[in-house]
């Protein structure tokens, strides 16, 4: 079994006004008439969206970004129908088959959330994976009130899902009576207006200004789910976002991949909820 190969581009300081700023001198040219396909994770997309328009308007490629969920966008990548994969977990055992590569662009912690009206501020990590598995069933068992979990999932195709699996499940099965919806804001939506539900999401999304409903995010092990909790290894459920190619990244790929890791784009990640991939290098957290 082939394991993928981790890529590291050169990181691109950018110190000039945005459209000078790509360090992307001379690609406009050769790059105008191609078109870049990003395919995958839904948690990635701001980042791979926001990216996409500004490399855009700076170089003149196409780029046409989909979220499809992580397992789709490494597939597409694998039989050629798309040139970067976005996802926000590691590659599976079959998929390590193939020649990709992976370039670690941000990390993200995975905030667990329930409606604002449920007075459960906390919960260790055992207690968490005991309501996913179906053993906790009302949050009574947990010092809330008399009323039923609902407990909310993420279909197959979902990294956000892997990465809750492997990092708070374990070898746990999930409860098979979950309901299982297919996206993060599906979730955000389900959780914010069900009083007993839980559910996870990136925390770049707990917060967002364009919902007209809320949600609370739990802390887990008595630790908040915030960028600065996850940047400095103390959050318990975090987890990197990746990009993924079919070999090392070439041409309008590695254009793309270049600015996404550029200093550039440090404040849009950050907005998103992210952290840089390159501010964290150094402390250990890369494949965490």
């Amino acid at each position: 079994m082939r394991s993928s190969r981790c890529y590291r581009l050169p990181l691109v300081t950018a110190t000039l006004a945005l459209v000078g700023a790509l360090a992307l001198s001379g690609c406009a040219d050769s790059s105008a008439s191609e078109t870049l396909t990003v395919a995958g994770s839904t948690t990635v997309l701001p980042i791979a969206e926001m990216a996409a328009e500004d490399f855009e308007a700076n170089t003149g490629t196409n780029v046409l970004v989909s979220g499809l969920g992580s397992s789709a966008g490494i597939e597409a990548v694998s039989n050629g129908t798309a040139d970067i994969a976005t996802s926000s977990r590691q590659l599976t055992a079959e998929e390590s088959e193939h020649e990709l590569v992976e370039t670690v662009i941000a990390h993200d912690g995975i905030a667990v959330i329930v409606s604002p009206e449920n007075p459960v501020k906390d919960l260790t990590t055992e207690q968490l994976r005991d309501i996913y598995a179906g053993k906790i069933r009302n949050w009574s068992e947990v010092g809330g009130p008399d009323l039923a979990i609902q407990v909310v999932n993420r279909d197959e195709a979902s990294g956000t899902r892997e990465a809750f699996r492997t990092i708070v499940m374990g070898d746990v099965s999930f409860d098979r009576t979950a309901a299982v919806l297919p996206g993060t804001g599906q979730v955000r939506d389900v959780v914010s207006r069900t009083p007993g539900a839980i559910g996870y999401i990136s925390i770049g999304f707990v917060d967002n200004d364009f919902a007209s409903t809320s949600v609370s995010s739990l802390t887990i092990d008595g630790v908040e789910a915030t960028e600065e909790n996850v940047e400095d290894g103390s959050y318990p459920i975090s987890r990197d976002l990746y990009f993924f190619t079919n070999g090392d990244p070439q041409g309008a790929a590695y254009d793309y991949i270049s600015y996404v890791l550029s200093d550039a784009m440090n404040d849009t990640i950050r907005d998103a909820g992210y952290i840089p991939a390159h501010q964290m290098q150094g402390e250990g957290s890369e494949g965490k």
